[in-house]
């Protein structure tokens, strides 16, 4: 199954940033491949209430230690009904669990 779209949460792109600090022309390239309307990448910037379900999940699942960043990626796939998440954390992101009832987790991909 192949997605149509990538959605990127912006907060990514900070720790992103900083996984690529010795390789700056990676990021550059990311960056504008983000940023190229003909990609299949969709920007997504946090709401307001992408931020308080970030805090809400981040204090729900305490013990991952999930954070901003992480809680946000959450909080936005679940608000965008995006069951698949790209991620190197599988730790963190297969334990978590979204939805009203906290009953739906997400496919891992790779």
């Amino acid at each position: 199954m192949q997605a149509s779209a990538v959605i990127v949460p912006a907060l990514i792109l900070a720790e992103v940033d900083y996984f690529l600090r010795e390789r700056r022309p990676a990021m550059k390239r990311l960056v504008a491949d983000i940023l190229d309307p003909r990609s299949r990448y969709e920007l997504e910037l946090p709401t307001p209430r992408d931020l308080a379900r970030a805090i809400e999940l981040d204090a729900v699942f305490e013990q991952l230690g999930l954070g901003l960043v992480d809680g946000t990626v959450a909080a936005v796939a679940e608000r965008r009904r995006v069951p698949r998440i790209l991620t190197t954390d599988r730790r963190d992101f297969s334990a978590i669990r979204v939805g009203r009832r906290l009953d739906r987790s997400f496919e891992l991909v790779p």
